[in-house]
């Protein structure tokens, strides 16, 4: 089992966590990796783009001029496509994107991320994140202190008000509960902070 150092906020140790290693101890799989990205992407699409069709723009239904003897060419409503301000053909309508994607698969890939990042020395482990208050700089000493100068999610069992409202205004950091990580901000974000609590939640809910 993989061993992580457990650190307080101001970057001390302060005790060791194993690791399961059918969670962080999983091989590379890209192709799962590629396919659980894109289920998500796909699944962010609303959907809720439309156009109007003839039958939905105003205007009247009325024959504009009879059919034959005018020398023009027939037309039936001032509704047609082919007038300025008629209808809209084969325009996009309102759809459902979502895909779905076995549980298991999308477990699997987020195992096999988390392992590569903890392979690549970007997984922290701290104790807690007991901030006094909310404020922004707060945040960002103890950031400095553990050189968290890119993009950093932090994920917490149940985040604190404090921490949500000090690290809000920082540029690249996202705070997560342990339920709602996900494979595309494993894989979006350069370094993965956290708790002890957390990480032994999120372990559970992995190997179960």
């Amino acid at each position: 089992m993989p061993t992580v150092d457990v650190k307080n906020l101001k970057n001390e140790k302060v005790g060791e966590v194993e690791l399961k290693d059918d969670v962080f101890g999983v091989e590379l799989n890209e192709s799962l990796i590629y396919f659980a990205v894109n289920n998500y992407l796909v699944n962010q699409r609303q959907g809720t783009v439309k156009t109007k069709t003839r039958g939905n723009v105003s205007g009247s239904g009325r024959k504009l001029w009879r059919q034959k003897g005018t020398g023009r060419a027939r037309v039936a409503s001032l509704r047609s496509p082919l007038w300025k301000g008629g209808g809209n053909v084969h325009g996009p309508q309102p759809r459902d994107w979502s895909t779905k994607m076995p549980t298991k698969m999308k477990r699997g890939a987020l195992k096999s991320a988390l392992s590569e990042r903890l392979r690549e020395g970007n997984i922290v482990i701290v104790d807690e994140f007991n901030l006094d208050d909310h404020k922004t700089k707060t945040f960002v000493a103890i950031a400095e202190g553990f050189g968290w100068d890119s993009k950093t999610l932090i994920v917490e069992a149940a985040p604190e008000k404090n921490l949500i409202l000090s690290s809000r205004n920082v540029p690249g950091v996202k705070v997560a509960s342990n339920v709602n990580v996900n494979i595309y901000d494993v894989l979006y974000h350069d370094r993965i902070v956290f708790t002890k609590d957390a990480i032994n939640a999120l372990q559970e809910r992995l190997s179960s």
